[in-house]
């Protein structure tokens, strides 16, 4: 194989970024207890968002990813959460082999450089992937300093999801601009924006700032979350004064 030939799982990288650069990918989780939780109504959500032009999906849970794996003919990105600790976003090795199994095309694990419950490093966790699995592996992460570390771990993508959860920056009101732009400027992997983008005008906004692609949730998946808006608008028009 001579430098500037593929291996079969550079190709499938590059394949699948493909796929997902510059579009829509959609978060279709459901929190546990809520009506829509089970029974496969967020596979149906997904092969929804799928018409509507999604050219991704994120799913939570073994379940789901299995049924979206079955049902879907869109990249999925997977993720199984697990536990209270601060930790939680497919949080383990083990975590990770079984998203994996269940069918995820890409496994999205913490990537923050908080200490893991299994006790193994990032690097530690995704070299066990590697060697398991031919999945993709994105890191969620919380600031520039997760980015970097992540990278060096050798992951294939990088979110912005746990910007202004994890304490390093501040929880803006809309989608962290600044830090994609950051990563997009300092790292070398693609960088997915995810985490409170609530409109069309949010998403291209994180796009012009660097974006591979988007990956939008509750303002999409959430109608409780949704009509509680709705609600509040109407609530806030009738008040007297």
């Amino acid at each position: 194989m001579t430098d500037e030939e593929e291996s079969p799982a550079q190709a499938t990288v590059r394949q699948t970024l493909d796929r997902l650069r510059g579009r829509l990918i959609v978060s279709c989780q459901a929190y546990p207890g809520e009506a829509m939780s089970g029974s496969g109504t967020m596979v149906l959500m997904a092969q929804a968002v799928v018409v509507g032009g999604a050219a991704g999906v994120r799913l939570q849970g073994i379940a789901d990813i299995r049924a979206g794996a079955a049902a879907l003919d869109v990249p999925i990105i997977g993720l199984l959460k697990q536990g209270q600790d601060e930790v939680f976003i497919t949080p383990t090795l083990g975590a990770a082999l079984a998203v994996a199994e269940a069918g995820a095309d890409i496994v999205a694990i913490d990537g923050t450089r908080r200490r893991r419950p299994d006790g193994l490093s990032l690097a530690e966790t995704v070299a066990g992937l590697r060697s398991a699995s031919g999945a993709l592996i994105m890191a969620d992460c919380g600031s520039l300093d997760d980015a970097l570390a992540a990278e060096q771990a050798g992951v294939d993508i990088l979110g912005t999801t746990l910007a202004g959860y994890t304490g390093e920056r501040p929880t803006t009101p809309g989608p962290d601009l600044e830090l994609v732009a950051l990563l997009a400027a300092e790292c070398e992997l693609p960088v997915i924006a995810e985490g409170r983008i609530r409109s069309p005008a949010d998403a291209a906004a994180a796009i012009a700032a660097g974006a591979w692609s988007v990956c939008v949730g509750t303002a999409i998946t959430h109608p409780s979350t949704i009509t509680s808006g709705f609600v509040q608008a109407l609530d806030e028009r009738s008040s007297p004064g």
